[in-house]
């Protein structure tokens, strides 16, 4: 066995549109930002410098004038990977995206393609505040046409941005910031990982947890503090939301008769709410409990760190709601709770845990 390599997502990132310029011509990089020094958040750091400005476009606060240059050389032959510093600055090409990019292979009977690739970021922390750390990822995979990857760990950060620059669809890539320090084992070199849906973290029989981007670490957290106290339960890593393959997670369902959706998104007509009801729908006489969704409260993503400690679930949150399905005893409970709140000891609020290193 290779010894593992360990990398940051964000440089897996990097690796990525680096392996992506050099080996295909037919792609370039463009957005606010790419040639920035700081290379969005690390992930474009220097490609200028190797690739020059032809390939590596810097562009003016224009989403939307950005956004239509993309789909038009895609519909040319090339494959731009076009990068938003955040996902909320992409509501100023949603028309773009949503009528053009998604719908050109349909509306000419497949005689066009739009091989996009659009790198949106979200996530939460540093004050950012409700117009530049929205979780709209709902959103986009509520459109036909649109392909949405939202990975955690950075062997799919890397693989799947490179499946997603492969793919003839429009692909909308979410990464969450909180990801980009987070390390694990990459491989070298150009490799893919499939676009086609949840990959099981953890292995059990009690209850069924699905989980997405950021919130899968979450979950894992959760998962080994409860494994420890005799809890045992299927995790999987959504990986991909649309298109949204539930097979496995229904199979698993049948077997645990428990569900918790953990999303980063809002909880009212989230992600977790499409889960569970096609969970209802495709294997109700397997349920045990009503199913559990864990996301955000009805209100704009806050900036104090007052609020932001009761806006987001965490870890916490993930061990009532198997508490509550499980009947998991109170002492049990509360080791698994005290446990993960230890790991982020010191850690403020709006600061990444340092803990997740991986690899994952």
């Amino acid at each position: 066995m290779p010894e593992p390599r360990i990398i940051t997502a964000a440089e897996a990132v990097r690796e990525a549109l680096d392996l992506a310029l050099s080996q295909r011509s037919d792609t370039y990089l463009l957005g606010e930002g790419v040639a920035d020094p700081g290379g969005i958040f690390g992930t474009t750091k220097g490609l200028v410098d190797q690739y020059g400005p032809d390939r590596v476009v810097e562009m003016p606060v224009a989403e939307n004038g950005l956004t239509g240059i993309a789909i038009g050389s895609a519909l040319m032959g090339r494959r731009p990977i076009m990068t938003h510093q955040r996902i909320d600055f992409a509501l100023l090409c949603i028309e773009q995206l949503f009528n053009t990019a998604a719908k050109s292979h349909y509306v000419t009977n497949g005689a066009h393609r739009v091989p996009l690739t659009v790198r949106m970021v979200i996530g939460r922390g540093w004050g950012q505040g409700p117009q530049h750390s929205q979780s709209l990822e709902a959103m986009f995979a509520a459109v036909p046409g649109l392909k949405v990857a939202m990975p955690s760990t950075p062997a799919d950060f890397k693989g799947m941005l490179l499946a997603s620059i492969e793919d003839d669809n429009p692909v909308i890539f979410i990464e969450h910031r909180w990801l980009h320090y987070v390390s694990g084992d990459v491989p070298t070199g150009w490799y893919t990982a499939p676009l086609d849906g949840p990959r099981k973290v953890h292995s059990g029989d009690r209850a069924t947890i699905v989980a997405n981007s950021y919130m899968t670490l979450e979950a894992l957290r959760a998962v080994t503090a409860l494994a420890k106290r005799g809890c045992e339960v299927d995790l999987f890593d959504l990986r991909v939301l649309r298109p949204l393959n539930l097979s496995a997670i229904l199979d698993s369902v049948r077997r645990t008769g428990r569900l918790i959706v953990c999303d980063t998104g809002w909880k009212t007509l989230g992600l977790g709410a499409e889960i569970v009801a096609q969970t209802v729908e495709g294997a109700h006489d397997a349920l045990k409990r009503a199913p559990i969704r864990i996301g955000l409260p009805d209100y704009p993503t806050p900036s104090s760190l007052s609020l932001a400690e009761a806006y987001y679930p965490g870890s916490v949150d993930i061990i009532a709601a198997v508490q509550k399905l499980c009947d998991l005893k109170e002492d049990d409970a509360a080791a698994a709770r005290e446990e993960v709140v230890a790991l982020r000891q010191g850690v403020p609020i709006d600061k990444p845990d340092p803990a997740f290193k991986g690899p994952f």
